[in-house]
Parts: structure tokens; C-alpha cells; sequence
């Protein structure tokens, strides 16, 4: 099967200085439903229309289901964001829609609790997730849209190295309306360039 390298039951975990994102197993619920339930205002303005039972555990184990299979056939891998000094969940971020042939790509998809905003921990996830997606996935070329007055997610991607390549208009109902998106992409190419950069200068 071609896609992500790893099957059944050993689920990826990539561990960095500061976090660690790990495939959620199904045990992480109320921990997701609690730091999800709090930050729901935070969130929405962001994310697709959150449906009544959202946050229920019966809509949770068909997230855990949909996750599994999606990792099963290659299409993608979800990652829930955990703070190493505490191990505490502070967000997840995802690496999905992965096309292989003659494309080579994935589209990266991220989420962070309120109180963890502004931290640097989202820039942390992206760094770890953009090494897995080009040194473990091997593709040639990661994406990731935003709503062009989501600054924050701008600076983000900015600084994990993506550069802005064009506007989709009307590209995703998001929290009931379509919205415009900025595209974001980042190269196999570019990524080794800013890692021997900052390898030599000690980053």
C-alpha cells in the first residue's frame, strides 16, 4: 500500500522539545471535549459549523473512526498537541488529503485551544509537522488555506517557512459562510534550504 509507512494498531507520535503530537488512541475524549467545549468561541469564527452533538462521545468515536481509516490508506494523519512539562492537550493539528502520483502534496489543518494561544506552541506543531510531512511522508509539497483576517494563523505559517501564493475566493463554508481563503504552500525544496540555514546558524 503506498502512503503513510506504518499500519494497524502502531500509531505515529513525533516528539519535539517542547510538545509532543501523538495520533490520538480514543482515550483522549473528555480531555478534547473539555479544552474543545472551553475555547468554542475562540474556534468557531475559524472552523467549519460545529453540528449539536459536536462534542458528544458517539460524534468522537466516528472522528476516531474516520482518523484511523484516513491513516490506514495513507490519506492523512491527525495529531493531538501536548505540552511536555505539564501534559496537558493544547490543540491538534493534521496533515490530510495527501495525493500521491504525479502531486506528491497534503494539506496541513490545525487548531489550538484558547488559554494555549500566543505561546508559540501552534509554530512548534507546524515545524514537527512540516519535518514529518517531508522527511517521513516524503512529499514534494505541503498547503494550508486561512481566512485572510486570521493574523495570527498568518504569522504562523509565515514563520514555519510557507510562502503566500494566491487568494481562493469562496474556498470553504466556514462557521456558515463562505469565505475567501489564502493559499499557503511550503516546497521539499525550500523546507532543506531553511533547515541547513538554521542548522547552521544553531536553531
Amino acid at each position: 500500500m503506498s502512503g503513510l509507512p506504518f499500519f494497524g494498531r502502531v500509531y505515529p507520535t513525533i516528539a519535539g522539545e517542547r510538545i509532543t503530537l501523538k495520533f490520538p488512541t480514543g482515550k483522549e475524549y473528555a480531555e478534547w471535549a473539555a479544552l474543545r467545549g472551553a475555547s468554542r468561541d475562540f474556534l468557531q469564527r475559524w472552523e467549519p459549523a460545529w453540528t449539536s452533538d459536536e462534542l458528544d462521545r458517539p460524534a468522537w468515536r466516528l472522528r476516531m473512526k474516520r482518523y484511523r481509516e484516513e491513516l490506514s490508506r495513507g490519506g492523512g494523519a491527525t495529531f493531538l498537541i501536548y505540552l511536555n512539562d505539564s501534559g496537558e492537550m493544547a490543540g491538534g493539528i493534521s496533515i490530510g488529503n495527501i495525493r500521491r502520483g504525479v502531486a506528491q502534496s497534503g494539506q496541513i489543518g490545525y487548531w489550538m485551544g484558547e488559554r494555549y494561544a500566543g505561546r508559540g506552541i501552534m509554530l512548534d506543531a507546524l515545524r514537527l509537522t512540516r519535518g514529518y510531512a517531508f522527511e517521513t511522508l516524503k512529499l514534494h509539497r505541503i498547503e494550508a488555506a486561512c481566512i485572510p483576517d486570521n493574523n495570527r494563523s498568518i504569522r504562523v505559517l509565515e514563520k514555519a517557512g510557507f510562502t503566500r501564493e494566491g487568494l481562493l475566493r469562496s474556498y470553504l463554508k466556514i462557521n456558515g459562510s463562505w469565505q475567501d481563503h489564502y493559499l499557503y504552500a511550503l516546497i521539499e525544496g525550500e523546507y532543506q534550504v531553511q533547515m541547513t540555514r538554521g542548522t547552521a546558524i544553531g536553531i
